[in-house]
């Protein structure tokens, strides 16, 4: 049998109990297809809080509910959920397009369970936007919040 000391002991019970509930965390975000909302790293950019002044009332029939995260707007039941303060995508093979100037890359591999989750291409800060698929007409969303994104200045295109 092998004796350990009682800070031994009190170390693994730690790592073990740490453990679990980094497991319970993860197989907890795993189960959940909801998104997660939190702030982008650079939320607080001057950018940000200057498009932020230019959130529609409403996007899709959806209204914009009250949310305390900086950057971060929200739309109906989270129909609509948009984050500012990101960094810019790496060119990518994922499909780009280009709303009313305003160049949109789908990330592929962050859409799916019932949403599409888009991010602005050019623009420093990046705005990442996540739709869900029961909305009516996503274009007309983008359509919408292009004119907010477009004060923040265009440096590259992916078109």
């Amino acid at each position: 049998m092998i004796s350990l000391s009682r800070k031994s002991r009190i170390a693994i019970g730690l790592i073990v109990t740490g453990a679990i509930l980094a497991g319970g965390v993860i197989a907890f975000a795993i189960d959940s297809p909801s998104v997660v909302m939190e702030s982008a790293p650079n939320a607080s950019s001057p950018l940000c809080g200057e498009i932020a002044k230019k959130y529609p009332r409403e996007i899709l029939g959806e209204a914009r509910s009250d949310v305390e995260l900086p950057g971060v707007a929200v739309w109906g039941e989270s129909t609509v959920i948009l984050r500012c303060g990101l960094t810019p995508p790496r060119p990518t093979l994922d499909p780009c397009f280009n709303v009313n100037g305003v160049d949109w890359v789908l990330e592929e591999g962050k859409s799916g369970e019932g949403k599409k989750t888009l991010i602005t291409y050019g623009r420093n800060p990046a705005v990442e936007v996540v739709i869900s698929d029961a909305s009516p007409s996503a274009g007309d969303g983008l359509v919408d919040l292009s004119k907010v994104v477009e004060g923040i200045p265009q440096k590259s295109k992916c078109l």
